[in-house]
């Protein structure tokens, strides 16, 4: 059986306001990124992060990431999905999702955490 492709977005962590995170910083977060991605591994998953900046080239990256990857689910970071700073960046990430990745599902995590939950739950 053939595992299911996994496509992780979020900010990279030298673009996240901490002050709005203030449980997590850069470390925590790297780890974090890499921790998803052993336990998505351990669990027969094949995943990669697509991590953005929060300017002009984060839609481009995403869109080029959901052509090369053709995910089965699309996980989109809470970081970039509850920054009401973020919003429209956040649009632009759910119509690109939508158009280059329509069959794929879209899951949403609350923490890098609780990403393994929430690919889980979309499965």
């Amino acid at each position: 059986m053939k595992s299911k492709k996994v496509l992780l977005i979020g900010l990279r962590s030298d673009c996240v306001d901490y002050e709005k995170w203030p449980e997590l910083n850069r470390e925590k977060l790297n780890a974090a990124f890499e921790e998803v991605v052993d336990e998505l591994t351990k669990e027969g998953y094949a995943a990669i992060w697509c991590l953005t900046d929060q300017g002009a080239t984060a839609s481009e990256q995403v869109q080029e990431a959901l052509k090369k990857e053709r995910p089965d689910i699309v996980l989109v970071g809470a970081g970039l999905r509850t920054d009401p700073d973020l919003l429209h960046l956040f649009e632009k990430v759910i119509n690109a999702i939508h158009e280059h990745a329509p069959s794929a599902r879209i899951t949403f995590n609350q923490f890098p955490y609780d990403s393994v939950e929430a690919v889980k739950r979309w499965s």
